[in-house]
């Protein structure tokens, strides 16, 4: 927050012409130390490698991604592991190494019996023209892993994109975040850790704990966010198609969308994160919430717009062209190339870190 004080005044202090770049996203980056445009790779590079675990996220870090996205949880004894889902059948062997509990929430598993699973092989089912043998038995992470590997390379050193995951499950998160963040040395740089939560309550308790840490709230569109001008969700539509059925959820007004970039502002966030809708659909699409007056409206409230989940080149230049500041994705490289920074091709680099 005081860097962003900071960049304000100094624009200021230039004149009008000067101040009225504080609404454009590249200056508003600017003042909160945060790239522009920035490439947020989505659970590491999980397109190429199982989300969240080592390889995605030593692959992100070599291509050259800004931030390594993650999601926050807690284990029954306390540690903080880097998990999506609200439980983990989806991304390991939970069913066969404890049936009895496959549906049961990560909260529930100590980090010895989390790191007991396999969090890779589901990849290799799952994609078998990506899939590698070395991506079996990969372990699910903690925070200070990942730490441990964007700091792993001297010349990339990208930031973290830190999600509070269901945060009501674990009271106290955002305070023990901040310790475990400040005992690394995370807390000393402007714009190298950004927090991001849908949970407004969790925004205001990451604001309280960490004032001058920029904060996203991610935006999304259903009956307990933005208010959908269909009246229902997904689960309540009777459809089976959930891109298509997102692809035609709008906020039911203007002025729904506008009073949630106000509750942002009013939260403490610098910005926000909206979903979006993939020209192609399929997984991980979701309602258009940047369309081009809805990324200026953000800009009017010094707000930036980092948009998930986008991975084609069709994609990435629409929501360019919409106004967006950055993107979250889970092709690192292709978001890099689309943007000509790439350092290297994705198919070089797993060879060379030993996948």
């Amino acid at each position: 927050m005081r860097n962003c004080l900071i960049g304000m005044l100094a624009l200021a202090a230039l004149g009008p012409a000067c101040v009225a770049l504080a609404t454009d996203g590249k200056a508003l980056a600017a003042a909160q130390g945060i790239p522009y445009p920035a490439v947020i790779a989505h659970r590491g590079a999980s397109y190429d490698a199982p989300e969240s675990t080592k390889p995605a996220y030593l692959l992100a870090r070599e291509l050259g991604a800004d931030y390594l996205e993650l999601d926050l949880q807690r284990t029954r004894d306390g540690v903080l592991v880097v998990v999506h889902d609200d439980e983990l059948s989806r991304t390991s062997d939970v069913a066969k190494r404890f049936p009895e509990r496959k549906h049961s929430p990560v909260s529930a598993f100590t980090l010895a019996e989390l790191k007991s699973l396999d969090a890779g092989s589901w990849f290799n089912e799952a994609y078998p023209a990506r899939a590698r043998a070395s991506f079996a038995n990969l372990p699910i992470l903690t925070l200070d892993e990942v730490i441990d590997i964007a700091e792993g390379n001297p010349q990339r050193q990208p930031g973290l994109y830190i999600e509070t995951k269901v945060p009501s499950q674990f009271p106290g998160i955002e305070r023990q975040l901040k310790e475990r963040l400040k005992a690394r040395g995370w807390l000393d740089r402007p714009g190298r850790v950004v927090v991001q939560t849908f949970d407004r309550n969790s925004l205001a308790l990451l604001h309280e704990t960490m004032p001058q840490v920029p904060k996203i709230l991610l935006l999304w569109v259903g009956t307990k966010a933005i208010a959908p001008a269909s009246g229902h969700d997904f689960a309540g539509s009777g459809e089976s198609d959930k891109a298509a059925f997102y692809a035609r959820q709008h906020p039911k007004s203007r002025a729904e969308f506008l009073r949630w970039l106000d509750l942002a502002k009013q939260g403490g966030a610098i910005g926000t994160g909206p979903s979006a809708k993939r020209g192609k659909l399929g997984e991980q699409s979701y309602a258009d919430l940047i369309e081009p007056w809805m990324n200026q409206a953000s800009h009017e409230r010094g707000l930036l717009v980092h948009v998930y989940t986008l991975d084609e080149a069709q994609d990435f230049d629409a929501a360019m062209k919409a106004g967006v500041d950055g993107i979250f994705t889970n092709r690192a490289g292709a978001l890099l190339r689309f943007y000509d920074r790439a350092a290297e091709r994705e198919t070089a680099v797993p060879k060379r870190l030993g996948y």
